[in-house]
């Protein structure tokens, strides 16, 4: 097995540094050799390299991953390698960065290159464009704040971006008033002209009266007695009237 172990100081605070890690799908943007990287699933991705004009499909697992911390990773097919990145706040706008890889090379030319420190530099190297790319950015692409432990998500960590701002409307202050009043305390209303809402609302309930044998009183105030007896249709009114 060959071993790399890499370690380089970035200008961006260690929450930007790893968060851009985390974004697996853009390290063709600083890793020489990485042709693409897809992310199936949490835990799961693909390898597209071109190292020495050798090129490799493989798949590899997340095995832990925790926030502002470290990301460790398998081979489960193709090359065997495995490592981990470790991020450690130096300052509030500092961080190192530590990489540890392990892997078997296979053809002669990667063996040969192993034996005189060619991986050592190919690292190093990467971490140098990682450093221009992240501080010339300011900021990260993405971020997955997830936690995984021996390869299984421990949490998504979906909670942790929630805010509190409400897709609700906004709620009518009337109704909000009208809501808070105690409906035990008797209210006493301000003495105001009546606006052109309440005139509006007057009207609609005048219009549910009718004028007819009872005037313009509401049905509800004539007594029962005035309103028992069969109706049947007088065709002279068409209108409805007790029978004698």
């Amino acid at each position: 097995m060959s071993t790399v172990n890499q370690t380089i100081d970035v200008e961006v605070p260690v929450s930007v540094a790893y968060n851009q890690w985390t974004q697996f799908e853009s390290f063709p943007e600083f890793m020489k050799g990485v042709e693409a990287v897809e992310q199936i699933d949490e835990t799961a991705l693909h390898f597209s390299t071109n190292v020495g004009g050798v090129k490799r499909d493989y798949n590899a697992q997340i095995l832990e991953q925790v926030p502002d911390s470290l990301v460790s990773w398998a081979s489960i097919d193709g090359p065997r390698n495995s490592g981990s990145v470790r991020f450690e706040p130096l300052s509030a706008d500092r961080t190192r960065v530590s990489v540890d890889i392990e892997w078997e090379p296979e053809t002669f030319a990667e063996k040969a290159g192993s034996l005189v420190g060619v991986d050592d530099l190919r690292v190093a190297a990467d971490l140098d464009k990682f450093k221009d790319f992240i501080e010339k950015r300011g900021g990260e692409t993405g971020a997955w704040r997830g936690t995984v432990a021996a390869g299984d998500v421990e949490d998504t960590g979906l909670t942790a971006g929630l805010g509190s701002t409400s897709t609700l409307p906004p709620i009518d202050p009337d109704l909000r008033a009208a809501a808070d009043t105690d409906p035990a305390e008797p209210t006493t209303e301000p003495t105001t002209e009546p606006s052109d809402r309440a005139l509006a609302d007057e009207d609609l309930r005048r219009g549910q009266y009718t004028e007819g044998d009872y005037g313009a009183e509401r049905v509800g105030d004539v007594p029962v007695e005035d309103l028992e007896g069969d109706y049947t249709v007088d065709e002279d009114r068409g209108g409805g009237r007790p029978k004698e």
